[in-house]
């Protein structure tokens, strides 16, 4: 079965303080502004139904997901365009940087600075994104063989247990029939996105190591950030 970097549970542990000072919420509304163009109905918009689950479980006041909403009809309001760029980081890993921003002549630079001051560089496009698969990753509380027995009867292509319950992988197109099923189960729902899953991981250690997690939350750290995944194992 899968493996899953430790990149995404220092991430998940991270995630818990960015809650507290905000920064998570204005990720996630923006990512919520992007889906909303689709239609505000999350019952006929499946990617809007995606962010909203995980703003629910980021315990994001509904104050700010109506503000979110609102961007769309709001003409006044700077669109948001979304981004992904690639890049490398410490012992060659590869890097996959998802951005919503108002201003590309701002993100731009400051992902390019971050990288460069802290061991990383920009990657030619399509250069790191082969190594990557975009997927369906589900995350219950729940472990065991009766957990993954369920998941993969529900359709998921992969299962992994973790330290904190059990990862669930699935193709993109199968990620909200899934979920509902192990909802219907009733199995735990932490998590339940789309993202970019790497094909293979690579080892860091060392001194690589400690500066690729230092690089990696910087860049987690920059307001137009979404999301970042990597191949490190």
């Amino acid at each position: 079965m899968s493996g899953h970097s430790k990149w995404a549970t220092t991430k998940r542990q991270k995630a818990v303080v960015d809650a507290k000072r905000g920064a998570l919420f204005t990720k996630i509304g923006n990512q919520i502004a992007i889906a909303a163009r689709a239609g505000t109905d999350p019952n006929m918009n499946p990617s809007l139904a995606m962010v909203l689950e995980k703003a629910r479980l980021a315990n994001m006041p509904k104050a700010n997901i109506e503000r979110a909403i609102a961007r769309v009809a709001d003409k006044s309001a700077a669109a948001l365009i979304e981004e992904v760029y690639e890049a490398y980081g410490p012992g060659g890993v590869g890097i996959v940087i998802e951005v919503a921003t108002d201003n590309k002549n701002r993100t731009l630079p400051e992902v390019r600075h971050t990288l460069d001051k802290n061991g990383g560089r920009m990657a030619d496009s399509g250069s790191v994104m082969f190594q990557f698969a975009r997927k369906g990753v589900i995350e219950i509380s729940e472990k065991g063989d009766d957990a993954m027995m369920m998941a993969l009867d529900a359709g998921a292509a992969d299962v992994s247990e973790e330290d904190e319950g059990t990862v669930i992988y699935t193709d993109s197109a199968e990620l909200m029939k899934v979920r509902q099923a192990l909802v219907d189960g009733g199995l735990t729902i932490t998590s339940a996105e789309l993202q970019y899953v790497p094909n293979s991981y690579v080892p860091v250690e060392g001194e690589n190591a400690e500066k690729l997690e230092k690089l990696l939350g910087a860049i987690d750290d920059l307001n137009d950030v979404t999301n970042v995944y990597t191949n490190a194992e």
